[in-house]
């Protein structure tokens, strides 16, 4: 049984193999592993999951890092979330058996949440907003990815599962240079983020900031790839929470 890892970013794909994938294009790891390079957001998502099924794969992982939404989180806290949430505020659940199994493989990386993780399909860079998302849905914390993967998952009636690491904390702004110089795939324009670090000199400390944090949920990504093999092993049948 083949099992897809849908990651948005390089850096995150990097936790899990030293392989350079190119945008939109997927590897095998093992003989029964195979990633992809899918970019940021729900679109991108939705179509490295299909993808991924076209290679035969039979079960998906959402993977890489995640915003905290709840203050009790810091950077490098694991999320293997039994729930996830919407925009329109449809709950999806991702596999039992899967998540409970994963959970028990990850015990010695305390602490593991396993509380509702939401969608938002835009980067949500403000504290407000973080704040507001945590009280109006009760996810702990949001990524761009998870729910697209989740109901092209529901669709085709294979299981799932998400394994994300808070990044960027509840309390932590992100730094405007980013969303300015970002484009659709989820890649900074370095010339843009020049340009804008030029005229906006104080935004280097805030992105020193970020980089020092995705370090730290980097580090953790890869110490849980270290049992990739053994979590991707699972195999019983479709099962809710």
């Amino acid at each position: 049984m083949i099992t897809g890892i849908i990651v948005a970013l390089p850096e995150e794909l990097s936790s899990l193999t030293k392989k350079k994938i190119s945008l939109g294009e997927c590897e095998f790891l093992t003989d029964d592993l195979i990633a992809t390079h899918a970019g940021t957001g729900p679109e991108n998502a939705k179509k490295a999951a299909q993808k991924l099924i076209d290679k035969g794969c039979c079960k998906l992982i959402s993977w890489g890092c995640a915003a905290g939404l709840d203050n009790t989180l810091i950077t490098g806290d694991l999320c293997l979330p039994k729930r996830l949430i919407a925009e329109n505020q449809q709950h999806y659940h991702v596999d039992a058996e899967w998540q409970q199994q994963t959970a028990s493989l990850l015990a010695e990386l305390h602490p593991i949440h396993s509380s509702p993780l939401c969608e938002s399909n835009t980067i949500v860079s403000s504290v407000q907003k973080k704040t507001a998302l945590h009280k109006t849905t009760g996810a702990i914390a949001l990524d761009m990815e998870s729910i697209a993967i989740a109901k092209i998952a529901e669709q085709k009636q294979i299981p799932y599962l998400v394994i994300r690491v808070i990044a960027d904390s509840a309390k932590m702004h992100l730094p405007a240079a980013i969303t300015k110089s970002m484009n659709e795939a989820g890649q900074i324009n370095k010339k843009e983020l020049a340009l804008y670090i030029a005229a906006n000199p104080l935004q280097i400390f805030g992105l020193i900031k970020l980089g020092l944090h995705f370090q730290t949920a980097q580090k953790k990504l890869k110490s849980i790839a270290k049992k990739i093999k053994d979590i991707s092993n699972f195999s019983a049948a479709t099962n809710t929470i």
